[in-house]
């Protein structure tokens, strides 16, 4: 079943930066909002503001490591909707296959 949380995820996904700073942090693992901001076109805060709607989606956690806050990828919140997707997929694999079948059908 789809929750608001859910659509809360999905819309943060929705944006091009933020999807960049998951993808930094799936491949570059925990990072400070300077580090993940040094190759942006856009101010650190900027940054961390898309950082929190990461955070708010359940998408990324923080730790503190010294006086920075360090983010990360929640890997079992990526999971947990990616099976959620493929399982959606699954059905409409099935549902477009029954329709190929009702069509093949009928032009016989």
């Amino acid at each position: 079943m789809v929750g608001a949380a859910d659509a809360v995820l999905f819309a943060a996904l929705g944006d091009q930066t933020r999807l960049g700073l998951l993808a930094a942090l799936g491949t570059g693992g925990a990072a400070t909002a300077t580090r993940l901001a040094d190759p942006l076109p856009v101010t650190r805060q900027a940054v961390s503001r898309h950082l929190r709607v990461l955070e708010d989606a359940g998408l990324v956690v923080t730790s503190k490591a010294g006086r920075d806050v360090l983010y990360e990828v929640d890997v079992d919140v990526l999971r947990e909707r990616a099976d959620w997707l493929a399982s959606v997929s699954r059905a409409w694999d099935r549902r477009l296959e029954d329709l190929r079948q009702r069509a093949e059908r009928r032009d016989r």
